[in-house]
This record gives structure tokens, sequence and C-alpha cells, in this order.
């Protein structure tokens, strides 16, 4: 049971819904032959151990339904390989001795600005699914976006009466990327009980995956920058995007008046060579002038990695991925643990930094490696 404390926030086409809450060592032996057994008890000591015992844990289709990208996973990779490109510029003799990380969004204050992302079915990595994962991000004082894929005027309602805080619209998904694994595996599209009577197609056919069908019948490819205009007709809450990769759409974003962005290429599940994230963070917070916050996902897996996004620009960053792996490892303990490490870590970086504060993190902080091109011209 959620309790009371916990507000939320709601995606809508491909509609998630966000809710805000108040948020052992290595294995036994040093050898390199201990067992599936060994490596199942022994404690993760950070975030990327989970994704290992994830997979030792769940059935191959599910691993590789929660672990795989679009294609040849070129983007999915540079998720990540673009963030170690940025390095960290620290100050010293500042006085460190208070670490504050807390942070404000949409009116929210949280204890860190690391937020639980919207991904798919939760029950695949542990039989409580998604009420798990929300007990844990209320725990860790944080917001946690909570995914569904239809969209309707009823919906939006429904939000609103049961106390979901803002809209987040996902834009990148017309339909489907195509995500081999999936295709190769025969991947069965697990029953949606909030779903029945919404869809009509067989997704368990022997004739394999269906997946592909099963998700495109519940998006929208005719949804336009001025289907917003409607979202904010029948709503008063507040409306984020999520999906922006360019300096146009950050722009459209601003001018059709939603009150958020979220950087995001949908975990490199849609297209592939699809700028990582965080290469294209700082155009789009160049574009948005200031003038509503911008948030983050994809291929964060540090506390170091966090830095470098509210460094360029970032309001807060988004967890996917590591928060499932923590789920199918550990259960609600698990997504505790993944989103504790990522808070330590940040904090000991913010240190490190010499950043006793979110708002002292800046952009002088980091350097990239389009900071060193005046210099070699």
């Amino acid at each position: 049971m959620l309790h009371a404390f916990i507000s939320k926030i709601s995606v809508v086409n491909n509609l998630n819904f966000l809710t805000h809450s108040p948020l052992k060592a290595a294995p036994s032996s040093l050898g390199q032959n201990y067992n599936i057994k060994d490596k199942m008890s022994s404690e993760p000591v950070n975030v990327n151990d989970f994704k290992e015992l994830a997979r030792l844990k769940l059935p191959k289709m599910y691993y590789d339904f929660y672990a795989g990208g679009a294609e040849d996973e070129h983007t999915l990779r540079e998720n990540i390989q673009a963030f170690c490109r940025i390095m960290i510029q620290p100050r010293v003799l500042v006085d460190v001795s208070q670490i504050d990380m807390s942070t404000t969004i949409l009116g929210h204050r949280i204890s860190a600005p690391i937020l639980v992302a919207p991904t798919a079915a939760h029950k695949l990595a542990f039989h409580e699914g998604e009420q798990a994962t929300a007990r844990a991000a209320a725990a860790a004082k944080t917001i946690m976006i909570f995914k569904r894929r239809d969209i309707s005027a009823l919906l939006v309602q429904r939000a609103e009466r049961f106390g979901y805080k803002a809209i987040v619209l996902t834009a990148d998904t017309p339909r489907l990327g195509r995500r081999e694994a999936d295709i190769k595996n025969k991947m069965i599209a697990p029953p949606v009980k909030n779903l029945e009577g919404l869809i009509s197609i067989d997704v368990n056919s022997d004739q394999g995956s269906k997946l592909e069908t099963y998700a495109n019948e519940m998006l929208d490819a005719s949804l336009r920058w001025e289907d917003i205009s409607w979202l904010r007709s029948i709503t008063s809450l507040p409306i984020l995007i999520k999906g922006i990769l360019t300096h146009e759409d950050a722009t459209k974003a601003v001018e059709a008046g939603v009150d958020g962005i979220i950087v995001s290429n949908h975990g490199a599940r849609q297209l592939d060579f699809a700028p990582a994230t965080i290469s294209v963070l700082e155009e789009v917070v160049h574009a948005v002038k200031g003038k509503i916050p911008v948030l983050l996902d994809g291929g964060v897996r540090r506390g170091t990695d966090v830095f470098k996004a509210l460094a360029l620009g970032a309001q807060a960053v988004l967890i996917g991925r590591p928060v499932l792996f923590g789920l199918a490892a550990k259960g609600e303990g698990g997504v505790r643990t993944v989103l504790e490490m990522l808070k330590n870590e940040l904090e000991i970086s913010m240190a490190l930094s010499g950043c006793p504060c979110i708002k002292d993190i800046t952009r002088s902080h980091v350097r990239t490696p389009y900071d060193k091109l005046p210099s070699m011209l």
C-alpha cells in the first residue's frame, strides 16, 4: 500500500504515471571458479553489480527484454560511454563538511535529484512489480514515473482524481523500435490487467513474438505538437514532454507551453544511432533558456554521472534499467539499495568536487570533448 504522503505524476501517451514520494562484499572466494550460487549470495557494491545478479536470476527472455536496445545497440552502448568522455574538474579548499543533495522538482522537495524512470512490466522482475518499486522510491524520498501507454481524457481525469501531480507525454514512440533480442527470443508480452479490453490482438502466438504488434496497437503514430493544446485543455496539471533530443524540438516544446522536458532516447530502445542523451543535454538546456526545467535519462550508472548531468544543466536524472535489475535481484530492497548507492556516490562526488549543495554544481565543474575544440583550432 502506498502511503498518504505519496503524490503522483502521470505520463500520457504512452502515458506514464509519475509517483512522487517523500523518498557484502565481493565473493567469499577471490578465485575465479566460484559458482552461480556464490555469485547470487555476494552483495553488490555498485549499481552495475546488480545487472549480473539480474542476469543470473531472470529467464533469458526477460533479462534480454530489460537489457536490450534497438538493432545493433550502438546507442545503448553510447548512452554509457558518452558519460565516460566527460571529466570532472574539482575545486579544493571548500567547506564540504555538510552536503545537501535535496532539490525541488515541479514544486516537490526530494532528497536527491535522482528519479525512477518509466519502465515496463516490473512483474517480470519481481512478483509485486511496480508496487515494490514505488515503495522503494517512497523510502528513498524520490519520484517514480508509473508507465501507462493508453491515452484518453478519462485516464487524465482519473489521474487528477487520484492525486497525481503532473502529466508526462512520451513523444518518441510513434511505433515500437526494432528490438532484435525480443524477436530472437520470441518474446511473449505479459498480460496487463489494467489494459484488459483495450487491445484485441493475440500476443501469445506460435508464429513468434508479437510484442511489436501488441505495443504498436497502443501507440499513436499521429501524435503532433498540436495535440499538446488538446492535452492542456483537459487538465490543469503540469505537462512534461519526454523524448526531446534536439535544439529544434526543445524550442517547439517551450512554444507549445509544456512545463518541463525530459531529454531521452527511450533507453536506446527506439532508434539506433540516435545520440546519447548526455551528449545533447547542453544543446537542449541552451534552447529552453531557463524557461522550463530539463531532466535527463539514459546511461546513468554512477553518482558521477548524476553530477555530470547536473553540471551540464539538468535539474535531475531518471534511472530505468538499474531499478529493474535491482528489483530482479533483490526485490524492493534491491531498488532501495540502487537508489541509496547512487545517492551515496553523488554525495561523495559533490564533496570531492567542492560542492556543498546542488546549486553549487556548475558548468565549470566538467570538461566535455567539445570544450577542447577552440584550443585545437
